[in-house]
């Protein structure tokens, strides 16, 4: 899993492909509307969504001569998943951190 977790990381860490997902987010897309909307050339944004879609954070089916691209909400949910876990660890110390000031008050 954590090498999964790397590789989309850092297919969604670049910036155009973070603002693509971003986009991706309200709903598919086309590649001409994805360069539109973040006024890059369609080559640079299919590239873009080729490095994303070999990471498989996002698909694409085929309406006529267009391809519509949307986020797979599995590899999100593994990322919100593992993110979950360093959130659940920060907690914990901050409550052993919380009973340890509450002593040391006492």
């Amino acid at each position: 899993m954590v090498d999964t977790v790397q590789r989309r990381l850092t297919a969604i860490s670049e910036p155009s492909r973070f603002r693509i997902v971003e986009l991706l987010r309200d709903g598919p897309r086309s590649v001409g509307g994805i360069a539109d909307d973040l006024d890059l050339g369609q080559p640079q944004v299919s590239r873009h969504l080729r490095l994303l879609a070999e990471a498989g954070v996002v698909e694409a089916t085929k309406q006529a001569q267009q391809r519509i691209y949307r986020l797979r909400p599995e590899p999100m949910r593994e990322l919100s998943d593992w993110t979950q876990r360093f959130a659940d660890l920060w907690s914990e110390r901050m409550d052993r951190l919380g009973s340890f000031l509450d002593e040391t008050e006492k």
